[in-house]
């Protein structure tokens, strides 16, 4: 057992020890600062990237807030321009019935003054025709009141008569 790892002696650890010393120095003088700052620096990251998540979730939080707020105003103005196209077509479905109306009655009335128009054409046709009649009757008696001789004078005589008093 004299493996000198196992059991060192004076020498072995006096380097041992002035090494150890060496490297703490230049670890404590160098190494040990720059661990420091690399650590430093990487909590200040780790910090900013915190504050910077809980940011973006703030920010997350308003702009689905807002997003929710102009769904919301989206559906309302759907629902007004819904509600106006709706009052809009029964204002022209209601626009075409009075119109329709108006063009029946128009219609109807134009009727009514044909139907009276021919009423009277007929009628003054039928005037006509009747009076063509009683003019034809008529000359006809007389026609055979004066195919005799005595007849004709007689009335003749009566005709003038009745002018002379008028």
């Amino acid at each position: 057992m004299n493996n000198p790892l196992i059991n060192p002696g004076i020498g072995v650890i006096f380097w041992m020890l002035v090494s150890f010393g060496i490297l703490a120095f230049i670890l404590i003088k160098w190494g040990w600062p720059a661990i420091l700052k690399a650590l430093h620096s990487r909590e200040e990251a780790i910090s900013a990237s915190l504050s910077e998540a809980a940011k973006a979730r703030q920010e997350m939080k308003s702009l689905v807030a807002h997003n929710e707020e102009l769904l919301r105003q989206a559906k309302l103005e759907r629902d007004e321009m819904l509600r106006s196209a709706r009052l809009t077509s029964e204002q022209i479905v209601e626009e075409a019935r009075a119109k329709a109306q108006e063009e029946a009655d128009r219609i109807v009335d134009n009727a009514r003054e044909n139907i009276n128009y021919e009423k009277l054409k007929a009628m003054h046709d039928l005037k006509n025709q009747i009076a063509n009649l009683s003019i034809e009757i008529a000359e006809k008696l007389i026609r055979a009141e004066l195919s005799d001789k005595s007849k004709a004078d007689t009335l003749i005589q009566k005709e003038l008569e009745l002018m002379q008093l008028n």
